[in-house]
């Protein structure tokens, strides 16, 4: 998915430490105009903006494709990071620069590493009356930034507990291992609690860990977590404890060991400076031209023939990197 806003904000991303359990709101940003289907985001905000590696995450619906217009996201670049989409709901189609042509579907992981840059769009098919779901982004260690694009598919099997049911899409929990590779350790997991379970999962003590709630009410290590928030819980517990109350809860469980790599992140770009950053967002206006995408840099997604997202104006000020 792309960061649709017309004039993102600079984004100095940096490790932050904490204690306890911290709680972060959704702000509202529309992906296109006033119709447009809109996503809530928990992250980045300014007061943090990694989770071990996940930097990005934009929760949506569910929506009615019949007064939104569903998601209609065109070519556009990345580079430097991966994209996790998740969907409880609906179909989402997938098509990108590197030859990946593949449905996003509920229950099924689809991740794209953007590496040294693509480009991909995403559009729901007629077919498709509700959009729900979860659009995720993982930054890319410095080592690795520049790897070839590349895709990869999982459609993980529940794992179910008393009063639990989860699947896990990236990393390992509750006994399973995705075999989705990422550069840096990571957790990705969907659970489902009924009414009135508590749970203590076993979780690296190295990783810091981020809730975000998709139905319910729910205590997070203690502290009460209510619908699309997102919970920050520190590094140092070997245990999480999740408790619902008198309702179903369903939650997103991302996890990862502090990043320890300062990044910029502008539009779509996962960069480590200004210079990268007006580098590739001139590489990906030089491959549009009356309104057409032409080959370059980032290539052109397989089939599609919907008019590029042009990249907006950068800021006036220099774009600042810091831990």
């Amino acid at each position: 998915m792309s960061n649709l806003e017309e004039k993102p904000p600079e984004l100095d991303c940096h490790t932050a430490t904490a204690t306890g359990v911290g709680i972060m709101t959704p702000r509202d940003v529309p992906l296109g105009g006033p119709r447009a289907m809109r996503v809530r985001r928990t992250l980045p905000q300014r007061e943090r903006s990694l989770i071990g590696a996940w930097c990005f995450v934009d929760h949506y619906g569910p929506d009615q494709v019949a007064d939104t217009g569903g998601m209609v996201v065109p070519p556009h670049p990345h580079t430097g990071l991966q994209t996790v989409s998740w969907l409880f709901t609906g179909e989402v189609e997938h098509r990108d620069s590197a030859g990946h042509h593949a449905m996003v579907r509920p229950g099924e992981v689809n991740l794209m590493t953007a590496g040294r840059g693509i480009s991909h769009s995403e559009v729901s098919p007629p077919s498709t009356t509700t959009l729900h779901g979860a659009q995720l982004w993982v930054a890319l260690p410095d080592a690795d930034r520049f790897v070839d694009p590349t895709f990869a598919h999982h459609a993980p099997s529940p794992m179910t507990r008393p009063g639990l049911e989860a699947r896990v899409f990236l990393g390992s929990l509750l006994g399973d291992t995705s075999p989705v590779s990422t550069y840096t350790p990571l957790l990705g997991a969907e659970i489902l609690l009924e009414p009135g379970t508590t749970v203590e999962l076993d979780v690296d003590p190295t990783f810091e860990h981020g809730v975000l709630v998709d139905a319910g009410v729910l205590s997070v290590a203690g502290t009460e977590t209510k619908k699309d928030d997102l919970a920050y819980v520190p590094p140092g517990a070997a245990t999480l404890t999740l408790t619902s109350y008198d309702e179903p809860v369903r939650l997103l469980l991302l996890g990862g060991p502090p990043f320890g790599e300062a990044i910029v992140m502008w539009w779509n770009i996962v960069a480590r400076t200004h210079e990268e950053v007006v580098e590739w967002r001139s590489a990906w206006q030089d491959q549009i031209s009356d309104g057409r995408l032409s080959d370059g840099w980032f290539g052109i997604p397989v089939g599609d023939e919907l008019p590029p997202i042009p990249a907006p104006p950068l800021p006036n000020a220099r774009l600042k990197e810091r831990r």
